[in-house]
């Protein structure tokens, strides 16, 4: 019989250590050890350069297992040729005292030789979802996302996993992954963490300059401002879109890779006017200076 949430959860106390495992034969052995107490394991992926946006998933993971482990692992299949994988942020000792406080029962955190042998040869890809959107501005980010994803799950055999909705369009590659897999985990979307100003948290706003950090928001802003005016029917949602990303180029955003409204569950193109028949949402992705930012909101 399973441990309820609330006991799991009170069985570490802030401030513990949390156990680091870096092979994937440590972190087996550890949640058996936790399956054999009857206890319910979440997982949440990280790629480390923490924020609250991350620390909002642990605290959710949290409340509804036993267990949590969470992952940091800069995954280089997801990053292109010219990208940005030697300066992506590394903050290893903020990111576990941060896990620390918040509760965290396990982090794994594996070398590159751990994920990817030099034997490796598998690819998981999925079509349909990846065929838009960063599907298309990110060629291969996709495969990357869910190779790693898919040796992560297998490797911690968590019940749950949590994805925030930020990168709204990965939570459904994630999802169809597992599901066509017979992964035999629930994959749950949390809502996106924002600053006050409503940028959202990523780690990658390191990268933004002060005048860039304030241009930041008009992103977010474009998209209410759409939402809205497709909402009342004011206009098309091509050429509200349009219309977004004219006013972002015009106060220096560029280039703007897409502000596209699609459907919520298969990433089809939302097009015309009228009243909407099923749930969308907007996505976005737009250049500022060096730093690529990207939001998504329902409408």
């Amino acid at each position: 019989m399973k441990q309820s949430p609330a006991a799991g959860a009170a069985s570490r106390s802030p401030n513990a250590e949390p156990v680091v495992a870096r092979t994937v034969a440590e972190l087996r052995a550890l949640v058996a050890g936790w399956r054999r107490d009857a206890l319910s394991v979440g997982l949440v992926p990280t790629m480390g350069a923490l924020h609250a946006g991350h620390l909002s998933l642990v605290e959710t993971a949290r409340s509804a297992c036993d267990r949590t482990i969470v992952s940091i692992f800069v995954n280089p299949k997801q990053f292109a040729p010219g990208e940005d994988l030697d300066t992506y942020p590394r903050t290893w000792d903020s990111d576990l005292a941060a896990l620390r406080t918040a509760g965290v029962h396990a982090v794994f955190a594996p070398l590159p030789t751990e994920m990817y042998p030099t034997e490796h040869a598998t690819t998981v890809s999925v079509s349909g979802l990846t065929d838009c959107l960063d599907g298309i501005a990110r060629p291969g980010f996709f495969d990357g996302v869910a190779t790693v994803v898919s040796k992560l799950f297998l490797q911690a055999g968590a019940d749950r996993a949590f994805f925030g909705e930020k990168d709204f369009q990965q939570f459904l590659v994630v999802r169809r992954m597992a599901a066509d897999l017979d992964i035999p985990i629930r994959v749950i979307g949390c809502p996106t963490v924002r600053e006050a100003d409503g940028l959202a948290l990523s780690s990658r706003n390191t990268y933004l300059s002060a005048a860039e950090r304030a241009l930041a928001p008009h992103l977010h802003e474009e998209l209410q401002k759409a939402a809205a005016r497709i909402a009342a029917g004011v206009a098309a949602s091509a050429d509200t879109c349009a219309d977004a990303v004219a006013a972002l180029e015009s106060i220096g955003f560029g280039p703007v890779d897409y502000i596209e409204m699609r459907d919520a569950e298969t990433l089809a193109p939302v097009t015309g006017s009228g009243p909407l028949t099923r749930p969308a949402r907007l996505f976005a992705a737009a250049h500022l200076g060096t730093t690529r930012l990207i939001d998504n909101i329902a409408v």
